[in-house]
């Protein structure tokens, strides 16, 4: 894979290094889309967030935002990249409408009435000190500040944790409508696997700090599949073509990336879709293994 001017983001052997746990990851965004990060905690998701931003220094690697290998270089590049961490940073003596002064400050392309539109839409008080809301409301605004000044690349880091159904509803709306814009691209890391069903059109899935799989959602959904069998012929199952193979007390189930054509290998066997959390499980117990 090498870096053209159709990746909004652009990383390549980017490394870092900590006692106990190293990253090592190769990625790229295409413009006009969004970019699902999965794995477990401690998967090196964070980490990779912050590398990107700056906010850690890497080891080796390549990473090329918007165009930038370095955002502390370029502070009007930065200025295009919109930033939302899963805890409101914000200082909550404040109202919504404090903080927007405060952030036109900050940000040379802010668009007050871009934000005053958000903040109605998603429903927050401009008069109701921060410290007041809920954590709904805390992440809507985040979302809300982090859209006004005009980003063309967002980064996001679990947005939608601990939301209910139709605050999160709501947010993911707001991340479809601005992908309209095919010049822009969101990276986010989630746990939450259905939002990423509704929205990713890539997923990056990521274990002890590299990238186990890189592939368009709608393969991983339409594509691979779960074959199915009673325990006694397990072995029947050639060696690669099922990852994450393994006995179950019904019998045993493993992850194929071509459900049609394995189904016609494995006639007797039961071949279904595969969904996002099951195709993460059965990652995990091949990388679990030693597999690849």
């Amino acid at each position: 894979m090498e870096y053209n001017n159709n990746y909004i983001l652009y990383v390549e052997n980017l490394s870092k290094h900590y006692p106990g746990f190293s990253l090592d990851v190769t990625f790229a965004l295409p413009k006009g889309s969004i970019m699902g990060l999965v794995g477990a905690n401690g998967a090196g998701k964070s980490t990779t967030l912050r590398l990107l931003l700056g906010l850690a220094q890497p080891d080796g690697g390549r990473r090329v935002v918007l165009g930038q290998e370095d955002l502390n270089r370029s502070p009007a590049v930065r200025e295009e990249v919109g930033v939302v961490f899963d805890e409101c940073s914000f200082p909550e003596i404040l109202t919504p409408a404090q903080l927007g002064k405060v952030l036109a400050r900050l940000h040379p392309r802010w668009d007050d009435g871009e934000y005053r539109r958000l903040l109605e839409r998603l429903e927050l008080p401009r008069g109701k000190a921060v410290k007041e809301f809920s954590r709904g409301m805390k992440m809507k605004l985040s979302i809300a500040a982090a859209l006004s000044h005009r980003p063309r690349l967002l980064l996001l880091d679990e947005p939608t944790s601990g939301l209910d159904p139709i605050v999160r509803g709501q947010v993911l709306d707001l991340f479809q409508d601005f992908i309209q814009d095919e010049e822009r691209g969101i990276l986010l890391s989630s746990h939450i696997t259905s939002d990423l069903e509704r929205i990713a059109d890539y997923i990056i899935f990521m274990s002890r700090g590299r990238v186990l799989l890189t592939e368009e959602k709608d393969t991983l959904v339409e594509v691979y599949g779960v074959i199915r069998g009673p325990a006694a012929r397990m072995g029947e199952v050639a060696p690669g073509d099922a990852l994450g193979l393994t006995a179950t007390g019904h019998g045993f189930e493993g992850l194929v990336r071509d459900r049609e054509a394995m189904a016609r290998k494995y006639p007797d066997f039961i071949l279904d879709r595969a969904d996002l959390d099951e195709i993460i499980l059965f990652l995990t117990r091949e990388e679990a293994k030693g597999g690849k």
